[in-house]
């Protein structure tokens, strides 16, 4: 968490001894203290009380682990679409993957699989872990048929010796094309454009 973010949610809090202070932080924060950063601020005697302490903490909440994060993102976000869409999640090192299911869950796959990988874009903005999304098998069939075609097109270019510039694409389906057409000798590519989408160009090494 940057000093600023962390300035800005600071919040100071009083109680009679450390305890009381960190019960009201929690109270007011809506946060189990395990997800509340905290330091003690003073530590003091109240003027003509005798026996009468205050203690005063400053407290800012932690940051959300990558997993926790996600969840708590969808869950909400959920909540906002007027669809049956559930979903789990798997972690396996530093990947986490969230496997969509539910009634209107081909809605997620409408367009090449448009919704399911805008989750995914967002998500791996929220995480501070990288996320998969995925649906009815989606990646597995969308990286085949991309592999294939791509084969088909690298067999066209050392045929022919002629660049083929395929559409636009995101980022995951030009990670497929990349490593597909460094598997083909004497092949390779490059991406053009700027931004989220953009096209890939196959063309022979020694052009």
């Amino acid at each position: 968490m940057g000093k600023n973010e962390k300035n800005d949610l600071e919040q100071e809090f009083k109680g009679r001894n450390l305890e009381d202070a960190i019960s009201l932080a929690e109270h007011v924060l809506k946060l189990s203290r395990d997800q509340i950063n905290y330091e003690v601020v003073a530590e003091k005697t109240k003027l003509f009380g005798i026996g009468s302490k205050e203690i005063v903490i400053r407290t800012w909440p932690k940051k959300k682990s990558g997993e926790l994060a996600v969840t708590d993102f969808l869950d909400k976000l959920l909540t906002l679409y007027p669809l049956d869409i559930n979903y789990y999640t798997k972690k396996k090192n530093d990947m986490i993957y969230i496997i969509f299911d539910g009634e209107d869950k081909h809605l997620l796959l409408w367009k090449d699989g448009l919704l399911l990988l805008s989750f995914q874009h967002v998500l791996n903005k929220v995480s501070t872990k990288k996320v998969q999304a995925d649906c009815d098998f989606f990646r597995q069939r969308k990286e085949r048929e991309l592999k294939d075609y791509v084969q088909h097109i690298a067999n066209q270019v050392q045929k022919s010796g002629r660049n083929e510039i395929l559409d636009l694409m995101n980022p995951y389906e030009r990670r497929i094309v990349h490593v597909a057409i460094n598997q083909v000798p004497g092949i390779t590519t490059e991406s053009i454009g700027d931004g989220f989408m953009k096209k890939i160009r196959i063309f022979n090494e020694k052009e």
